[in-house]
């Protein structure tokens, strides 16, 4: 029998404007301004196609960690790598961990894996990629700490510049995040910290953008 999830109630105001899936041209304006910055890119149709390019990417073996966001959950790629034989999952080891007494091991274990895979808040069609967080968990892994990162990011993220990218996060995510981690967590999220990519040496970030609206 499936238990039906109530829906997060969304106690901060909300700019619906961000919802909507940009056009196949703003995706190829900042796919191009994205690989020209390093970042490789490229574009899919739906999260299905996109969880299965991730998964095809990722060497055998590799100590593969993902953000708690919602877009790996929605498209099924954080179910597909709890189980995949080909890669070691950190996600289920971490959380059976403790972190009373094994939090150092837990901050070190999550820090540096050889692949992370997490979504973005926002992407600018001149090639910024921009992810928001309160604890800043995820950003340490984005910025420098994994080997390799993929982003899966819906086309709903993609935004003319920067400045529209912040108020993205501000008057959008921030409100949606904060209805999720009351109901998943019991406590308000905080937007504490915020990573902006200029660019990356090539062959260590990966963009995979859809065509639809995943996440938020």
């Amino acid at each position: 029998m499936t238990t039906a999830t109530a829906t997060p109630t969304i106690e901060r105001p909300l700019d619906d404007d961000f919802a909507a899936p940009a056009s196949r041209e703003a995706l190829e304006r900042a796919a191009a301004s994205l690989s020209s910055h390093g970042i490789e890119t490229v574009i899919v149709s739906d999260g299905a196609t996109a969880r299965d390019f991730v998964l095809t990417q990722i060497p055998r073996g590799s100590e593969v960690h993902w953000g708690a966001g919602v877009t790996a959950t929605e498209i099924g790629l954080a179910a597909a790598l709890e189980v995949s034989p080909d890669v070691i999952a950190l996600r289920p080891r971490l959380s059976a961990m403790d972190r009373a007494t094994q939090g150092d091991q837990m901050r070190k274990l999550g820090a540096a894996p050889d692949v992370f895979v997490n979504s973005a808040n926002a992407v600018t069609e001149d090639g910024s990629i921009v992810s928001a967080s309160a604890s800043g968990s995820q950003l340490g892994p984005i910025a420098s700490g994994a080997g390799r990162v993929f982003f899966v990011i819906g086309a709903q993220k993609v935004v003319p510049d920067l400045a529209t990218a912040l108020r993205r996060i501000e008057t959008h995510v921030v409100p949606l995040e904060d209805a999720r981690a009351l109901q998943a967590y019991g406590f308000h999220t905080s937007l504490n910290k915020i990573l902006i990519l200029h660019g990356e040496r090539p062959g260590r970030i990966t963009v995979v953008l859809v065509e639809e609206a995943i996440g938020f």
